[in-house]
C-alpha cells in the first residue's frame, strides 16, 4: 500500500474479524469479501499520511484505526489488525527524500536569512549608503532615487522565543518613536510609574521616577 511518498510502499497484512450487526442479515453476496475491502480501505487512508521510516508509529496510527468495531456495509461491522513492513529499497527511496526535504528546507533558512540581512541594512541609512557605495562605487548620485523608494521600509523583526515579549519590545519601539514633545514624554512616564505600582515593581517604578525631570518650554526629550 503506498505511503505518504507515491512511490514509496508498505507490505501490510491485516487480519480481521466481521459481525452482522442486526438479527436479520442484509442480502450481502460476499461479506467476508466487503469486511475486508473496508479494513483495506481504513488503512490505506492513514498509511497515505505517514513513512515508512516511522514504521512502529505507522503501524500503531493503523491498528487505532482499525482496532475498534466500525460499519463496513449496512448491518455488517469488521475489526482488524496489522503488520507492517518495508522493503529496503522503500526505506532507501524515503531516506533519499528525506535528505532533499532537509536541503531545500535549509537553502530557505538561508534564503530568509539572506533577505532579512539585506532589509536590515536597507532599513538603515547608514548602512545603506555604506552598501551603495559598496556594490556601485559609480552611481552614487542614484543613492537618493534609492532612498526615495525605500521610504517606510522598517528593518527585521528579529525572532523572539518568548511572543509576548517580542510584542512588547516592537510596541515599545513604535512608542518610542512617536513620542516628539516633553508634554508626551512626561504623559508616557506618568503612566509607567502607575503601572509598575500596580504590578508591584517599586525598583522599576523608583527609576522611571528619576527619568521624569521638569518640563523646560521648548526643550526636546533627552
Amino acid at each position: 500500500m503506498a505511503s505518504r511518498l507515491k512511490a514509496v510502499h508498505f507490505t501490510v497484512r491485516i487480519d480481521g474479524a466481521w459481525s452482522w450487526a442486526q438479527a436479520e442479515h442484509p442480502d450481502l453476496h460476499d461479506p467476508v469479501a466487503t469486511a475486508r475491502d473496508h479494513l483495506r480501505r481504513d488503512a490505506a487512508k492513514v498509511l497515505r499520511q505517514h513513512s515508512v521510516l516511522d514504521l512502529a508509529a505507522t503501524q500503531d496510527a493503523v491498528n487505532t484505526a482499525l482496532g475498534k468495531w466500525s460499519c463496513a456495509a449496512p448491518g455488517l461491522k469488521c475489526v482488524g489488525r496489522a503488520r507492517l513492513e518495508a522493503t529496503s529499497r522503500d526505506r532507501e527511496l524515503a531516506e533519499e527524500h528525506a535528505r532533499r526535504q532537509q536541503a531545500m528546507s535549509l537553502a530557505h533558512e538561508e534564503e530568509l536569512d539572506r533577505l532579512a540581512h539585506l532589509q536590515r541594512v536597507l532599513a538603515d541609512p547608514d548602512l545603506r549608503r555604506v552598501w551603495w557605495i559598496t556594490q556601485f562605487p559609480d552611481r552614487f548620485k542614484d543613492l537618493d532615487t534609492l532612498t526615495t523608494a525605500l521610504q517606510g521600509l522598517a528593518p527585521p523583526h528579529e525572532a523572539e522565543s518568548d511572543g509576548i515579549r517580542s510584542d512588547i519590545l516592537r510596541f515599545t519601539e513604535q512608542l518610542l518613536t512617536d513620542l516628539h514633545t516633553p508634554q508626551q514624554r512626561e504623559i508616557f512616564l506618568q503612566a509607567l510609574t502607575q503601572t509598575l505600582q500596580t504590578l508591584g515593581h517599586h525598583s522599576l517604578r523608583d527609576a522611571a521616577d528619576r527619568w521624569r525631570t521638569p518640563l523646560e518650554t521648548g526643550s526636546t526629550p533627552p
